[in-house]
C-alpha cells in the first residue's frame, strides 16, 4: 500500500515550479513545485545551544536556528499547497570533526564546489545521514505544523562526480554502488512519513563531461542502468529521477538549436530538445518499479539571457517552448526552473526571473520578460503572453512541442 501511496503521490494540478528565493514571489507566479537546499553540514553540530534537539543514533545535534530557517520557506509553501521537494547535499563545512562524519573519505578537497557524495562507507557516516533523513521526513511530514517535504533528491548531478558527488576518483561501478546505497538509506529514513527519493543528473546521456576521464564523470544513461541493476539485486524500491536538462551551451538558450540531443536512445544529452529519450527509455522492463516506469521531475534548469536588446525575449521564449514541451510529456511531473534572481556567482549565467542589483550576490533588482511568461503559464493568459515566442523560435503553434517517437540508435 505504502508503495502504490509513492508512486500516486506526484499528481498535481501543474507542472509550474521553481527553485524559491523569494516564497510571496513564488506564490504570485502560481508555482506548484518548489526545490529548496538541504545541506547537512549547516544543521548539525557537536557543539549545541541551548534547544539544539539530538540527533538520535549519533554524537551530533541539529540546530534549532537552522530548522528555523528551513521552516519560514516550508511552512508558506505547503500551506499554499506547493509540493516542496529537499536537494540533500553533503558539502565541506571546514569543520574536520563534522565533515569525517558527513562527506565521502575519498573526497578531495580541491573539487571545485567543496561537494562530496555522502559518507555510506562505515557505520558512523550511514547513521548520520539515515538519522538526520528520518529527523527531517519527521519534522516535515505531511500536515506538519513546520510545513512538509514529500520528496528528497539525493545529492546533485552524481553523474559528474568530480563536481557535484565527489568521492575522488571512481569508476562507474563505484559511482552506483554509492549513489544505490545512498539513495536506499534516505528512502529507508523517509518512506514511512510518504517521502520519495530521486536520482539527480545533468543533461550528459551517453556523453561524460570529461571525455577523457572516466574515473571523474559517467554518462547519465549508464547511472541509471547500474544504480537499476544494483536496486534488484539487493531488492528494489521506488527511487525516481531527477534530471536537469540544461541546453548543450549554457550560455544559449535556444535549446531548438542543440545539435547534440537527437531523437534516439544514444543521444550525447538529453535537453528539453529530446526530453522524450529519457522517458521513452525508463519505459524498458528492467527499469521499471512494479511494472510502471520510474517518475520523472526536472528539479533544476534554466535559461541564459543573452545581451542585447532581444536577449529578454529570447530567454522567455525558450521557458514557453520548454514548459509546452513539458506539459505534453505524461512521464515528467514537475518542471523547477533555476533561477529566481540572477546570481553573480554562476560563471556569467543570467538565468533568473529577476536580475539581481549592482554589486550584490543576488539580490532581486527587476523582473524580467521570463517572469510573465511564467506566471501566465498553465493560465488563460498563457496563449496571449507566448505568442511572440512562436515567432522568436520560427514554428506555427505549439503543437510542434508534442513529444515524437525515439529511434533505437
Amino acid at each position: 500500500m505504502l508503495s502504490a501511496l509513492l508512486l500516486t503521490a506526484f499528481a498535481s494540478e501543474s507542472k509550474k515550479g521553481l527553485q524559491v528565493q523569494m516564497v510571496d514571489d513564488a506564490l504570485a507566479l502560481g508555482v506548484r513545485h518548489a526545490a529548496v537546499n538541504v545541506q547537512i553540514g549547516d544543521f548539525v553540530t557537536l557543539q549545541p545551544k541551548p534547544g539544539d534537539p539530538k540527533l538520535d543514533g549519533t554524537t551530533l545535534h541539529l540546530r534549532a536556528a537552522s530548522l528555523q530557517g528551513l521552516d519560514a520557506t516550508v511552512r508558506p509553501l505547503s500551506q499554499a499547497k506547493v509540493k516542496v521537494y529537499a536537494i540533500l547535499l553533503a558539502r565541506a563545512t571546514g569543520d574536520p570533526a563534522i565533515d569525517r562524519l558527513i562527506l565521502h573519505p575519498g573526497y578531495d578537497p580541491k573539487t571545485p564546489n567543496r561537494l562530496a557524495a555522502f559518507r555510506i562507507t562505515d557505520p558512523d557516516g550511514t547513521r548520520v545521514l539515515q538519522s538526520f533523513c528520518r529527523a527531517l521526513a519527521d519534522r516535515y511530514r505531511p500536515r506538519s505544523v513546520h510545513g512538509t517535504i514529500g520528496s528528497w533528491i539525493v545529492g546533485n548531478e552524481v553523474n559528474s562526480h568530480e563536481a557535484w558527488f565527489n568521492m575522488g576518483p571512481a569508476d562507474g561501478p563505484a559511482v552506483a554502488d554509492a549513489v544505490e546505497r545512498s539513495l536506499r538509506i534516505v528512502h529507508q529514513a523517509v518512506a514511512p512519513r510518504r517521502g520519495s527519493v530521486f536520482l539527480s543528473l545533468d543533461h550528459y546521456w551517453t556523453l561524460r563531461h570529461h571525455p577523457d576521464r572516466p574515473d571523474l564523470s559517467l554518462p547519465g544513461r549508464e547511472v541509471i542502468d547500474r544504480v537499476a541493476q544494483l536496486a534488484r539485486q539487493r531488492g528494489d524500491f521506488p527511487w525516481h529521477v531527477a534530471h536537469h536538462p540544461y541546453p548543450e551551451n549554457l550560455f544559449e538558450p535556444r535549446f531548438w538549436k542543440d545539435q547534440t540531443a537527437p531523437l534516439h536512445f544514444d543521444a550525447p544529452r538529453v535537453t528539453f530538445k529530446n526530453l522524450e529519450v529519457l522517458t521513452e527509455y525508463l519505459k524498458r522492463p528492467e527499469l521499471r518499479w512494479r511494472g510502471k516506469p520510474r517518475r520523472v521531475i526536472l528539479s533544476e534548469q534554466g535559461f541564459h539571457r543573452p545581451d542585447g536588446p532581444d536577449g529578454e525575449a529570447v530567454q522567455a521564449a525558450a521557458y514557453a517552448y520548454a514548459w509546452n514541451r513539458v506539459v505534453r510529456n505524461p512521464g515528467i511531473d514537475a518542471f523547477i526552473l533555476h533561477r529566481h534572481v540572477d546570481h553573480d556567482g554562476e560563471g556569467g549565467l543570467r538565468l533568473g526571473l529577476w536580475t539581481n542589483r549592482p554589486n550584490t550576490l543576488s539580490d532581486p533588482d527587476r523582473r524580467t520578460k521570463m517572469w510573465d511568461v511564467m506566471k501566465a503559464a498553465g493560465t488563460s493568459e498563457e496563449a496571449r503572453a507566448t505568442e511572440f515566442a512562436l515567432r522568436v523560435i520560427e514554428i506555427d503553434s505549439w503543437t510542434s512541442a508534442a513529444p515524437q517517437p525515439v529511434a533505437p540508435r
